[in-house]
């Protein structure tokens, strides 16, 4: 079993427009919510494809009840934790292309009491559990080195840990040695200090981090796919998108898929080649909606194991 963590889970509510113009009074084409955060998403995307999972969060408030709502009919193993006050909603409003813009809310601000629970109801969902995966955002109290505690506490009871953060969290969380991290490239360049312009310089950028313990670098890459990076290879993986209806959640099926090869017994390289096309079959969906086996199976993905260091990356 895989168990996900979303300390700041959100509820997502997706705005369809024709075009999005600043200062202008627009109609929507559509809408619809969606139970969000990243860990969420990531168990989301594991239930629908066969790979057991149990997904931990904090609940509260009036958006609280309602993901609990939304979650129901998924059938996911759902783990809430109670707190005070109401976690958040953000707003994502989606073009024709896309082109997706993201208002999002900071979340609720845990007591003491609550960040114990909601570690401990970790741990406890980990009892069974191959991988502990640590998703998104930090709400306001929660300390910095919240995921790389986690982290040890997970390797002494013999599990394996990934991160999916940004920020000071994930600059914690990589001196405890996850066993996998999945930055996008923006956040790669925050963890090494650098910009990276080109393949070559994330590859560069992921080595970095390589002898510090971290056992594997993910780099979703957007329209330029993604990349494998780890002591022994380097491996790039891409699809083409025909019909990009929606870029929310696309990274998080992006890790889902991942997991969901190694959980499967894929080798590395087999399992960046099914986390592209769950990435890429999540953006050819509405708002963050999670892709199933046959929107999968329907993906085709190139890969190149000695992708050339000088190609630029798409902005």
């Amino acid at each position: 079993m895989i168990v996900t963590l979303t300390p700041n889970p959100s509820v997502d509510r997706t705005v369809s427009v024709d075009s999005l113009g600043r200062g202008a009074v627009m109609r929507a084409t559509a809408t619809r919510e969606d139970p969000g955060g990243k860990g969420i998403n990531v168990s989301r995307a594991l239930a629908l494809n066969g790979t057991p999972t149990a997904a931990v969060l904090p609940v509260g408030g009036a958006y609280g009840r309602l993901m609990l709502t939304l979650l129901e009919p998924l059938g996911l193993d759902v783990r809430p934790v109670q707190i005070g006050e109401p976690i958040r909603a953000n707003i994502a409003v989606v073009e024709p292309d896309g082109t997706t813009t993201k208002v999002n809310e900071q979340g609720p601000a845990l007591q003491p009491e609550e960040i114990d629970a909601l570690r401990q109801a970790v741990l406890d969902a980990s009892r069974e559990a191959s991988w502990v995966v640590c998703c998104g955002s930090l709400p306001p109290r929660v300390p910095d080195d919240f995921y790389a505690a986690l982290v040890h506490h997970a390797h002494d009871a013999g599990l394996k840990v990934a991160v999916d953060s940004s920020g000071a969290p994930m600059a914690a969380a990589l001196g405890a040695a996850p066993d996998l991290i999945k930055p996008n490239r923006i956040e790669l360049a925050e963890a090494v200090g650098r910009e990276l312009l080109s393949v070559g310089a994330v590859v560069d950028a992921a080595r970095d981090l390589i002898p510090s313990g971290v056992g594997t670098v993910v780099v979703s890459l957007g329209r330029d796919g993604a990349l494998l990076v780890d002591a022994g290879q380097v491996v790039h993986a891409a699809a083409a998108i025909s019909r990009p209806l929606s870029t929310v959640g696309a990274g998080d099926s992006l890790l889902a898929g991942y997991l969901h090869g190694v959980h499967a017994g894929d080798e590395p390289s087999a399992a960046l080649v099914r986390a592209v096309a769950f990435g890429a079959a999540a953006v050819m969906l509405p708002g963050s909606e999670m892709p199933g086996p046959a929107q999968v199976a329907a993906v085709q993905v190139s890969v190149d194991r000695s992708p050339d260091p000088s190609r630029p990356l798409t902005d």
